[in-house]
């Protein structure tokens, strides 16, 4: 099923992030994480692209092996970085032979001393303009990323935004939001993403806290900012994991709540292939 057709429905959709594991024991683990959080009926779950392209395969087995094993309905990142035009139309192939056309096109973050193949894309929007463009271009449904904070390489929030803009004229159903951890964020994008035209719905993404060293490093990476009061709690937390996830898990329940009285159209929780904290937080919210 098309996620986009999903939305409008009486309850806001819940949906996971995974990531291809490396190794055969990282997939047994998924698997058991994907078992246990189908029993909270997620609209959709997505599977990350590696950087510069270093799970492909395994992107697609992992969406092919969900939709066909589990029956969630599963999305597939698809990035620009690592890939040339016909790589990624016969990446496309692949997923649309195995009856899958949920797509999460990016521009991709590129490795230090990437030098792109001839021929490929820059932008998330022209990947965009070339799924529709293909003859099943119509059947697909095509998410897009979006920065409450502003995306870490765009030199100011107005560019940003019309890179955003673009990239939904060309195609985009709806949007979902990098990690934030202050709502006011959110809701000040989505007034400003409102007021430039957008009007796709714009689906916030959480991710639970489980370790104040790994949620530091992320932020870092995102561009996200860390409130102070979630900080000193983390620190006051220190090295003791239970601690943390408690921290974490009411920090995203309280978010969630607030996010969804305010008419937020669902939540996507980044998982990192664990389940304990989402399904908590899902719990609380039911």
């Amino acid at each position: 099923m098309r996620i986009v057709d999903k939305f409008g429905a009486s309850r806001p959709l819940f949906s996971f992030e995974f990531f291809p594991p490396k190794t055969d024991a990282g997939f047994e683990s998924l698997y058991r994480t994907i078992a246990e959080l189908k029993e909270l009926e997620p609209a959709f779950v997505s599977v990350t692209w590696g950087a510069g392209g270093s799970t492909r395969r395994r992107t697609v087995e992992l969406v092919t092996q969900i939709e066909a094993g589990s029956g969630l309905t599963a999305m597939a990142h698809l990035s620009c970085v690592g890939s040339d035009r016909a790589q990624l139309s016969a990446t496309l192939d692949q997923l649309t032979g195995a009856g899958l056309y949920n797509v999460l096109p990016l521009g991709g973050d590129r490795p230090e001393g990437y030098e792109p193949p001839p021929d490929a894309l820059d932008h998330a929007s022209q990947l965009v303009e070339l799924i529709r463009a293909r003859p099943d271009g119509a059947r697909f449904s095509l998410a897009g990323a979006c920065y409450p904070e502003v995306h870490p390489s765009a030199p100011d929030a107005d560019t940003d935004l019309r890179m955003l803009v673009r990239k939904v004229r060309a195609g985009v159903d709806f949007l979902i939001t990098q990690l934030f951890f202050d709502n006011a964020d959110y809701f000040a994008f989505v007034e400003r993403a409102r007021g430039a035209g957008i009007s796709v719905p714009i689906v916030p993404g959480i991710m639970p806290v489980i370790s104040g060293r790994n949620v530091r490093r992320m932020a870092g990476l995102s561009g996200a900012r860390i409130p102070d009061d979630l900080s000193a709690a983390l620190d006051a937390a220190g090295e003791d994991d239970a601690r943390t996830l408690e921290v974490g898990v009411e920090w995203a329940r309280l978010q969630c709540r607030e996010l969804l009285r305010a008419g937020a159209p669902g939540i996507h929780f980044y998982t990192l292939n664990r389940s304990p904290a989402t399904r908590r937080i899902c719990a609380s919210l039911a």
